[in-house]
């Protein structure tokens, strides 16, 4: 602001000898024309209006007869009388005694070879006091305001920087005190910084799930890793404080292998979990036949004949991840051919309700009471434990409703204790593909 103050100050200080000059040659021209509408000639005789000034804003107005001698007006002090040729419509300078004069001459005809000469005269103004003028005006003035625009550029950048400086400061505390909840103040508006600061919130959301999912994984893990740790830690000491015989050797270790094949399902679970927990992007999404889908991985699930039977036709279209569903079609006939007695079926079926695909899998089993039913969607809850198999964690419920909430759907369940369940799963219906 500085620089730019004074290179404008210079700027004036050129221009202002030009811009005087030219004012003080417009008053002469005006001046002397004006006057010129006021002569009149009357019997050969110069008459004067009484309008005409022969002395007006710094300009003197001479009158002279054709022969150059003076009828009227005051030649200023120090102005030369004589030896200035008379030139019609020409401003000329002229250099007397150190001053400078403007000259201007505008010539009256009467008749063919009469008429009078009108001469102006105007002392040039001297640039000097108008830059000295703007010198000290610039001298009082240009401070005051390169200092109020000082001030004034740091409250706005101050005011404008604001949000960065709540980022910096919330990427400080989360840095110092691993404070994932912590978020920036989006300002309103489109502008960069509201842009950055919803940008850095959604990193540190993406940031805050991925530390939660693991924490997750990791409680998890712990929890359910404890008891075939256990386990096979016992069957380790009582295999080296007794001296077991081959049949109790392979015994232990059959009930070693057991719990490692029980620890590395759980593990697997558990990482499926997690990943599930980070979410599922926009482009892992494409339209997917739920129908053809679900008689698939119904032809591909190792049961007895008979016994599942799926009645879901093709032509049920969603918007999903192929290996999801499959995941969650297949963690609900496990369930169902695990609860349900070995000779009942388990039946797959599929249908649209309004806008949405319904597809629901139905076992024979023995139903879940309804003090359990909001409870067996939560991570290793188990309703009859006693019946899970070596292979159960209790995750499977779980894994169906987190799949069904990532495609923006939803898993219901009826049951009659008794008579069986019937697990729902609601997604969306698109179009198919060749209809778009």
């Amino acid at each position: 602001m500085a620089a730019m103050a004074a290179l404008t100050l210079a700027g004036a200080v050129l221009a202002s000898s030009a811009v005087v000059r030219g004012n003080a040659l417009d008053d002469l021209e005006r001046t002397l024309r004006e006057n010129l509408q006021q002569v009149s000639m009357d019997s050969g005789s110069f008459q004067a209006g009484e309008d005409l000034r022969y002395y007006q804003d710094g300009v003197y107005t001479l009158v002279y007869s054709q022969s150059q001698a003076l009828l009227a007006g005051q030649v200023p002090a120090g102005f030369p009388t004589t030896g200035q040729p008379f030139e019609n419509g020409v401003i000329r300078t002229v250099e007397e005694g150190g001053q400078t004069y403007y000259l201007m001459d505008l010539f009256y005809p009467h008749g063919w070879e009469d008429g009078v000469w009108l001469r102006g005269v105007m002392e040039a103004p001297r640039a000097g006091r108008t830059v000295n003028s703007l010198l000290t005006l610039g001298a009082v003035v240009l401070p005051a305001f390169i200092l109020l625009c000082a001030l004034g550029g740091f409250w706005i950048a101050r005011r404008a920087f604001r949000p960065l400086d709540q980022i910096i400061d919330t990427a400080a505390a989360i840095g110092e005190g691993a404070d994932l909840t912590a978020r920036v103040e989006v300002p309103r508006g489109n502008r960069e910084f509201a842009r950055l600061g919803a940008a850095f919130n959604q990193m540190v959301e993406r940031l805050e799930a991925a530390f939660e999912a693991e924490k997750r994984f990791t409680a998890d893990a712990s929890h359910e890793l404890r008891t075939p740790v256990a386990v096979i830690s016992g069957a380790c000491e009582y295999a080296e404080k007794f001296d077991e015989t081959a049949e109790e050797r392979s015994e232990t270790m059959a009930i070693i292998r057991r719990q490692t094949d029980r620890m590395s399902a759980l593990i697997t679970q558990l990482l499926s979990m997690t990943r599930l927990d980070q979410g599922v992007g926009e482009e892992e999404l494409e339209p997917v036949d739920l129908g053809a889908l679900a008689c698939t991985v119904c032809a591909e699930t190792p049961c007895q004949p008979g016994r599942l039977a799926c009645a879901a036709g093709p032509g049920l279209w969603v918007r999903g991840n192929p290996p999801l569903l499959a995941r969650l079609l297949q963690n609900l006939i496990d369930n169902a051919l695990k609860y349900s007695p070995p000779d009942s079926p388990v039946e797959v079926g599929g249908g649209r309700e309004g806008e949405r695909v319904l597809l629901w899998v139905q076992d024979r089993g023995p139903g879940i009471p309804p003090e359990h039913r909001e409870r067996i969607w939560d991570r290793f809850y188990q309703v009859d434990p006693s019946r899970a198999g070596a292979g159960g964690a209790g995750l499977g419920l779980s894994m169906v409703r987190r799949i069904a909430q990532l495609h923006g759907g939803d898993v219901r369940l009826e049951s009659v204790p008794g008579l069986g369940s019937r697990f729902t799963l609601a997604l969306e219906a698109v179009r198919p593909p060749e209809e778009k």
